[in-house]
């Protein structure tokens, strides 16, 4: 099976890279330079013409949207355990955590690194501010789930939402409340980052922040 995974340092593939190490699939990892707007070039534009990352290929067939690839990759390799069994309950709230990761975290994110995209330039401060309200309302969600019913999103299952979750936590990293300010998130997250998979996506990476 050939395996191509195009992404950049600290972005949405990250989760991809590290699920596809967690998972032990030979890959081949072609990191584009965003300074340089690789991912916008005609080359890369022919493979994915929304021009982000990441953008898996399967022998051929062209994957993206970093949640989607994460589900598509758990399901081919069932025997890891990293997704529940279709029409169980637990499937069911698989969907709906990833989905909340989708709908409710990335726009926010989208909003506060992006601020002039929804109403231009003028009005970077008001899009920031409550783009950091609707993200610590999220985390607020997240930690008392966790709380109530941890160690993981599912309970005692580790799934690939929560490689996503900890992925979008890192992001949070240099905002006002950094997301593992939360007690319950700071311990789900330092059980993820124990992963050796996480350690070895950050060595390939070279990411040496929040560790």
């Amino acid at each position: 099976m050939s395996v191509i995974l195009y992404g950049s340092q600290s972005t949405a593939s990250l989760v991809v890279h590290w699920l596809l190490i967690e998972l032990g699939i030979e890959h081949e990892l072609r990191q584009l330079d965003f300074d340089k707007r690789e991912q916008k070039s005609p080359e890369y534009l022919a493979i994915n013409p929304a021009g982000r990352v990441p953008t898996l290929l399967i022998d051929g067939q062209v994957l993206t949207e970093s949640a989607a690839i994460a589900m598509h990759l758990a399901d081919l390799h069932p025997e890891a355990g990293l997704a529940p069994a279709p029409g169980t309950p637990a499937r069911g709230d698989y969907y709906r955590w990833m989905c909340f990761c989708t709908y409710t975290l990335m726009p926010a994110y989208r909003a506060w690194f992006y601020p002039h995209e929804p109403a231009g330039e003028s009005n970077v401060v008001a899009v920031k501010e409550q783009a950091c309200l609707q993200l610590e309302s999220a985390w607020q969600q997240v930690a008392d789930h966790l709380q109530a019913g941890g160690p993981y999103l599912l309970g005692e299952q580790v799934t690939v939402v929560d490689f996503m979750l900890t992925m979008l936590m890192r992001w949070s990293r240099n905002m006002p409340r950094p997301s593992d300010g939360w007690p319950a998130l700071a311990a789900h997250a330092r059980r993820m980052k124990d992963r050796p998979a996480r350690v070895e996506v950050y060595r390939r990476e070279g990411i040496g922040d929040w560790t």
